[in-house]
């Protein structure tokens, strides 16, 4: 069975047409995976941004980021729902995540987190009324891989587009470097340490496997929450890239019509 295609990301005209929608001046966002390398990156890039009110519910708090403004909702997953129904966010962002070693590597308990809960909270955002879904795939996912790990996110991208949001996102990162916090993975830091020297050679095709920093990954997801267009994306290093130069001008933008330098 093949996987079918997703849109590739381009840039759309601004004017009213079917399939633009607007983009509210402030955007509530919902983060799940917040404990996460990303999720957490995701909390200090949205530190004094005026356009976006952040709310994130995990299952442990964890300490805020200096200056943060937003909400934190501690709750066991299976109350989850209910949390995102009474915010009802415009986008849900979903960088939850295990990995196989911290599964025990064991293929039912991974996909307790990598799929069911996953599509659990997708559901979730769905029946709020979420415009825009945000989601953390991994580089090299496919319904066809021999490895489970990267099998398993290839058909959780599946089913997320078959719940029809107006907006998917599906985002495919590298390795991701950053400071994980009670996570050391040793294999994780030896990797992170010489990435940027393997990263320069990768060209062409292979560029998709470059590493990326948690915090740039968060950057994408920000300039992500600005599009109008509606459809089905996948975004692997280079559309990243994209997204990311898209904050930073929407970040400008409004920073220049608050009056701010």
């Amino acid at each position: 069975m093949s996987e079918p295609r997703l849109a590739v990301q381009r840039r759309q005209d601004r004017r009213a047409v079917p399939g633009i929608e607007r983009v509210p001046a402030i955007r509530r966002v919902m983060l799940t995976g917040a404990t996460g390398l990303v999720g957490r990156a995701l909390m200090e890039c949205c530190v004094g941004l005026g356009d976006v009110r952040l709310t994130a519910v995990a299952r442990r708090r964890v300490e805020l980021p200096r200056g943060a403004r937003m909400e934190f909702f501690v709750a066991e997953p299976a109350h989850w729902g209910e949390t995102i129904a009474a915010l009802r966010p415009h986008v849900v962002v979903c960088a939850l995540g295990t990995t196989w070693q911290k599964a025990g590597k064991d293929e039912e308990a991974f996909r307790a987190v990598d799929e069911r809960l996953v599509l659990d909270v997708a559901r979730a955002a769905k029946e709020a009324g979420a415009r825009q879904f945000i989601a953390l795939s991994s580089v090299g996912a496919s319904m066809g891989s021999k490895s489970v790990y990267l099998r398993v996110k290839g058909e959780v991208e599946q089913k997320l587009m078959k719940l029809h949001f107006d907006r998917l996102d599906i985002l495919r990162p590298g390795l991701l470097r950053g400071n994980r916090q009670d996570d050391p993975r040793m294999g994780e830091q030896l990797a992170r340490v010489i990435a940027p020297v393997t990263d320069c050679f990768l060209h062409g095709g292979m560029r998709r496997y470059r590493s990326i920093p948690a915090s740039r990954v968060a950057e994408a997801i920000l300039g992500l929450t600005t599009e109008r267009a509606n459809g089905r994306f996948v975004h692997e290093y280079d559309a990243m890239q994209r997204a990311i130069r898209r904050f930073a001008d929407w970040h400008e933008a409004t920073s220049l019509s608050r009056g701010e330098r």
